[in-house]
């Protein structure tokens, strides 16, 4: 049994890893511990193929890391044509080292194997009185196996099984001296109207989508992110031509529809940002102050990937949204005082120059506070460290870039769309008095 499929060739073994605080030291952790072992294997089996793989992130998707797809041939060209241009993607891989880890990049299928092939001559059977159906009972029956029936033994109920006995089936000539009943109760030997010879033939016949495929496995390289691997073998698949695509499996399929909506999640992002804060102000011009502080955040993320040498895989995608609503939550503590003291009759240029010099140590207060809070995740070690040391990366820096250039651009932006919303005939400023006979001051 194995995970490709079940068949002679095939095997499969179970090593459970202990505890993370009794291998903490460095290269024992899973990836690490799996490439020796697959060192090991390399090494040591001569006549197969044998490697250590890690379970999937995500249960239920995919057997193992890294990244699976099936190469369909979509031009029905057969299977030795299949075969082959599965085995030259494979080799393209191996030889890319910057991108691929090439212990890891293989067939997941069964691999075609050597088969017995029995070659009936059915005019000399019948000419025996031989039936086809008699030659397919004795084959199945000797070769294989066949339940008949149970009986009672000792108080237990057994079953009564026919098979030939080991050593009347373990070389091809024990078949030819298999015999078939005739039509007339003579036993006749299956020489004498069969032969047989060894051939390599498929143990598995895959199909997906309708298509004849094969599928492969394997994990980017040390430093390179799936979705940049994935993006490799996909053009290595449209080089191949001939009708030979690819369609992505397990995990990787999730992740291929997923990459696709990460722009429209950052704008659903923003879009909920600046619906709260129109509801907030009761302005749709005012929200876009706050939000032109989003790009501040992600310009920090950015130089953190570029610092820490990380990719825009999902964690950074976690980091970078928490990153635009604590860039909008520093923006909105300038521009509720800019709010205020503006409807109190200053103006617009005045009102932000004066929020920002009232909120500027609240803002650095929370924010360095939050900072530093992240720090742990930044450097942390052991279990789970990658995901952590990618979201801490993305919301140190964001937050960090973000609010060192808030508090100096915010009420400049606030100035800008107070100015523009004027120009386009928005509400201009009240004066002093009309402020003070709201409040009720004066008459």
């Amino acid at each position: 049994f194995s995970f490709s499929g079940s068949g002679q060739n095939m095997a499969m073994g179970f090593v459970i890893l202990k505890d993370w605080a009794e291998r903490a030291a460095a290269g024992s952790d899973a990836t690490s511990v799996g490439n020796k072992i697959t060192g090991a294997l390399m090494g040591t089996v001569r006549d197969g193929f044998a490697l250590a793989i890690n379970p999937p992130p995500i249960m239920e998707l995919g057997n193992d890391s890294g990244f699976g797809f099936y190469l369909q041939d979509r031009n029905n060209s057969g299977h030795e044509a299949l075969l082959a241009k599965r085995n030259e993607l494979i080799a393209k891989m191996r030889q890319n080292p910057e991108m691929f880890n090439g212990s890891n990049v293989r067939a997941s299928d069964l691999e075609d194997a050597p088969q017995l092939r029995v070659e009936i001559n059915r005019e000399l059977a019948a000419a025996n009185g031989v039936s086809f159906s008699s030659i397919r009972t004795v084959l199945g029956n000797a070769i294989g196996s066949n339940y008949v029936n149970d009986f009672p033994n000792n108080g237990r109920l057994q079953r009564v099984i026919v098979q030939a006995q080991p050593q009347s089936r373990m070389q091809p000539e024990d078949i030819l001296s298999l015999t078939v009943p005739a039509t007339d109760g003579t036993l006749i030997p299956l020489s004498s109207f069969a032969s047989v010879k060894w051939e390599k033939g498929m143990e598995q016949s895959v199909r997906f989508n309708g298509y004849p495929a094969m599928q492969v496995t394997g994990a980017p390289a040390a430093g390179k992110s799936t979705g940049e691997a994935m993006a490799e073998v996909q053009r290595m698949v449209d080089e191949l031509g001939g009708g030979y695509s690819l369609e992505w499996a397990g995990q990787s399929r999730e992740e291929a529809k997923g990459s696709s909506q990460t722009v429209m999640l950052y704008c659903f992002a923003a879009l909920a940002v600046f619906l709260v804060l129109a509801a907030l102000y009761e302005s749709w011009s005012i929200p876009f102050s706050v939000l032109l502080v989003v790009p501040l955040g992600i310009l920090g993320v950015a130089i953190g990937a570029l610092v820490r040498s990380y990719s825009n895989d999902i964690y950074f995608t976690i980091g970078m949204i928490t990153v635009m609503g604590l860039s909008a939550k520093n923006a909105i503590l300038i521009i509720e005082f800019a709010k205020d003291l503006q409807a109190h009759g200053k103006t617009a240029l005045a009102s932000a120059l004066e929020a920002a010099h009232l909120r500027f140590r609240p803002i650095l207060m929370t924010s360095f506070a939050f900072i530093l809070g992240v720090v742990p995740m930044y450097i942390a070690t052991g279990a789970s460290s990658a995901s952590q040391r990618a979201i801490g990366t993305a919301v140190f820096w964001g937050m960090l870039v973000g609010t060192l250039l808030s508090v100096f651009l915010v009420p400049l932006f606030y100035v800008w769309i107070m100015s523009i919303r004027n120009l386009f005939g928005g509400n201009k400023p009240r004066s002093a008095k009309e402020a003070a006979a709201d409040a009720g001051l004066i008459n």
